[in-house]
């Protein structure tokens, strides 16, 4: 495939921005703009034996991979993409529990595999090669460099058995690349199911008010529009969680992708003050000490994030995780409204707490609190909003209470038939369970 186009779709220079994509035709809101696949792809290692390694199809019966037992396949086709597991299962056994690079590694050792082998551009590269994709290199800080030759030497560590690597200096390229395009790949309740590169869709530039949406058909990615896009107007999508006040988010932006964001949400900050909402008190607190609960607000949500890897949800009592949770919304709550942000995001956490601990009743009593916030913080048509009526729908059903596990559900897919199409494995599997 020398040169290819994607009907309705241009790639052109953004003013200010770069490269980016416009829409050549009309969009309605829910219409797919266009559908890539995966360059690369790889499952993450905790939901191997429920998922295919290949697609990312979710299936009860799947096949054992023969060598190293641990990789699982749906059909012989998937089956049939052993030359990028093969990577993998001779290191496995070889190394057996010592065996544990992590995603980005595994991911870049993928596409170099696949960079071997390749003499025209994919079907994932119809308006963008891979190897034109931004790296920021210049812009990287000694921090980022000295975690790109981490991820250099443990791809050396692990694969230099069975992978011809390139020049450091490519390398080193390619690591940038990943770590600016890579893609989260994520199921309907946004659990994390593995990482992927979609170089076409990494051609759309960012805004906090983003007209299209990215969601995933196994290892393809689907891009649908959330707003009506007329013929001309550039196409955005959120690189980011939009939950968060506009400082938040412009400090997220160049610390992860080297830019400024100037949409107009952030230009205005027009959600700020409803996300950064202050309860009412008899007397109002002073403007210092709210000062000091937003510095903690922020603090506690990194301190928990490295609290939750440190200590590891899987192999350690979650009670910690949980009595964290509840100690900061007290303290949050002293000068927080219940739909600040901030402490929307410890409610979260700890409704995952919940969840994992197997406590349906405080789950629920977390999501409720969470759900209507939620509608009004983030955009109309948004996969967060969607993914907790979900989860709330299907904790409903679980314990017997249909009719309201029901309402939830229908709320989740009228959001989904938009950002997923109503002919998405998602919503038909919702489906079954309303019936």
């Amino acid at each position: 495939m020398k040169t290819a186009v994607i009907e309705g779709i241009e790639r052109f220079n953004s003013p200010g921005k770069g490269r980016g994509l416009k829409a050549a035709k009309h969009f309605k809101v829910g219409e797919l703009l266009f559908s890539c696949p995966a360059y690369a792809s790889v499952l993450t290692v905790s939901e191997r034996g429920g998922y295919c390694e290949s697609c990312f199809l979710r299936k009860d019966s799947l096949s054992k991979c023969g060598k190293c037992k641990k990789a699982f396949y749906c059909n012989v086709d998937c089956q049939l993409n052993w030359p990028m597991h093969k990577l993998e299962c001779t290191a496995m056994c070889d190394y057996g529990d010592n065996w544990c690079p992590t995603e980005t590694v595994r991911l870049a050792a993928r596409i170099i595999a696949k960079q071997k082998t390749q003499v025209e551009r994919s079907s994932s590269e119809k308006l963008l090669p891979m190897q034109e994709l931004e790296a920021h290199l210049d812009e990287m800080d000694n921090e980022r460099r000295e975690m790109n030759e981490a991820d250099i030497a443990a791809l050396h560590h692990f694969y230099s058995k069975h992978l011809e690597f390139p020049d450091l200096v490519a390398l080193t390229m390619l690591f940038a690349q990943v770590n600016c395009n890579g893609f989260t790949v994520e199921d309907e309740e946004l659990s994390h199911l593995g990482s992927a590169l979609f170089p076409d869709v990494a051609l759309m530039n960012h805004s906090c008010c983003p007209n299209a949406i990215v969601t995933y058909n196994g290892t393809v990615a689907m891009v649908r529009a959330v707003a009506e896009i007329n013929p001309g107007e550039e196409i955005f999508t959120s690189y980011i969680d939009l939950l968060y006040p506009a400082e938040d988010r412009i400090e997220r932006l160049r610390d992860a992708y080297y830019f400024t964001c100037d949409c107009k949400e952030c230009s205005t900050k027009s959600k700020d003050k409803a996300k950064m909402k202050i309860r009412k008190l008899s007397t109002s607190p002073e403007p210092e000490t709210i000062r000091k609960m937003v510095k903690y607000g922020r603090n506690i949500i990194e301190e928990f994030r490295k609290a939750k890897h440190t200590k590891n949800i899987l192999i350690s009592p979650p009670s910690e995780l949980l009595e964290m949770c509840e100690l900061s919304l007290d303290k949050m709550g002293s000068i927080f409204d219940d739909t600040n942000v901030y402490v929307l995001h410890m409610m979260y956490q700890a409704m995952g707490v919940c969840l994992y601990m197997e406590d349906w009743d405080g789950a629920l009593s977390y999501g409720e609190k969470i759900i209507k916030p939620y509608s009004v913080h983030y955009p109309a048509y948004s996969l967060n909003v969607a993914s907790m009526y979900l989860k709330l729908g299907r904790l409903y059903l679980g314990l017997e209470k249909k009719p309201i596990g029901v309402k939830h559900l229908k709320k989740a897919i009228e959001i989904m038939e938009v950002v997923y199409g109503k002919d998405h494995r998602y919503v038909a599997d919702i489906r079954k369970d309303i019936k």
